[in-house]
């Protein structure tokens, strides 16, 4: 049996609060010259290039539960956080949010666009001091490195993949989740490109099995559903809904308002959520990275509900 990426055999291997897990972090892929650096302290399997159907021609093999103490059975699909996972926020038991509170120290890779999410996180935290992440001792730790995933492919190990490797392997870290946004790298990537990628996770997967390992998908671009970036984003949820991933759906919240409308065609500004606001009451941010506030808010709201959902609700 190979070495397991299954995303719920990981989660209940996890050791309680308190222990220390090994981590490591590595250096920085090319930014593209449109991804401002966000002023903070941040950080497979291949597809037909047609039907974006997930294949075997990257090397990766299916996975299974060997090597990991208290492996739980496999699930049947992914675990994927979108707008419907943002409007299911408000359902979030307390003791889940808690428990991430406790067990949770996740390493966050991003530029500008990446930084939509912390600003939605903190958007949160003042409305609710239960959402508060970096206050302290039973607070969410949440440590920001400074890169994203590029869109330049330096095989075998680009800059990306060994900056999570030397935070991964430093002493001392408890660092268990780990996410990598993208700044503009999807819209005008390839296929072959994109299932590096998912090689490159996948392999992180089999490296470091007691850690969860977030996918992402790139933001929209105003290409509509016929263009490259909607198909390389697929290529990326085809992935993690076949292997059972976890995928914080980047374009997907940007996509729908919170009645569930779509709007395939807009940007990354949200067009949808100036327009929402102008009839709805939506808080206010001191800034939203290329973007409105409500933006950055849908998006905190989905990336706690995959919090708590990695903490054990059933959503």
């Amino acid at each position: 049996m190979q070495g397991d990426g299954s995303v719920w055999a990981r989660i209940h291997s996890w050791p309680t609060a308190g222990s220390v897990l090994p981590v490591v972090l590595a250096g920085l892929l090319a930014l593209m010259p449109a991804c401002r650096r966000s002023g903070t302290t941040d950080g497979g399997a291949g597809q037909d290039s047609d039907t974006g159907q997930v294949s075997q021609s990257e090397g990766e093999q299916n996975d299974s539960a060997e090597g990991l103490s208290g492996g739980a059975s496999r699930p049947s699909t992914a675990l994927i956080a979108d707008h419907v996972a943002a409007a299911q926020f408000d359902r979030i038991p307390a003791s889940y949010v808690q428990a991430a509170h406790a067990r949770f120290h996740v390493f966050f890779g991003h530029t500008s666009h990446g930084s939509q999410i912390v600003t939605g996180l903190q958007m949160l935290a003042r409305q609710d001091a239960r959402f508060a992440f970096n206050a302290g001792a039973g607070t969410l730790a949440l440590q920001e490195e400074e890169g994203d995933l590029g869109s330049v492919w330096d095989l075998p190990d680009p800059q990306w993949v060994e900056q999570t490797r030397r935070a991964l392997e430093r002493r001392g870290n408890k660092i268990n989740i780990v996410v990598w946004s993208w700044c503009g790298g999807v819209s005008d990537n390839t296929p072959e490109g994109i299932s590096a990628y998912l090689a490159q996770m996948a392999a992180l997967e089999r490296q470091y099995p007691s850690v969860v390992f977030v996918y992402m998908t790139g933001h929209l671009d105003g290409t509509g559903r016929h263009g490259n970036l909607w198909a390389r984003n697929d290529q990326i949820r085809n992935h993690c809904r076949a292997r059972g991933r976890v995928l914080f759906d980047f374009a997907d919240i940007e996509s729908y308002d919170p009645q569930g409308n779509l709007h395939a065609d807009g940007t990354d500004w949200c067009e949808w959520c100036e327009a929402w606001c102008r009839t709805h009451s939506c808080p206010s941010c001191d800034e939203c990275a290329h973007s409105v506030c409500f933006n950055c808010y849908q998006k905190g709201r989905a990336f706690w509900w995959l919090l708590a959902r990695l903490a054990g609700w059933e959503g």
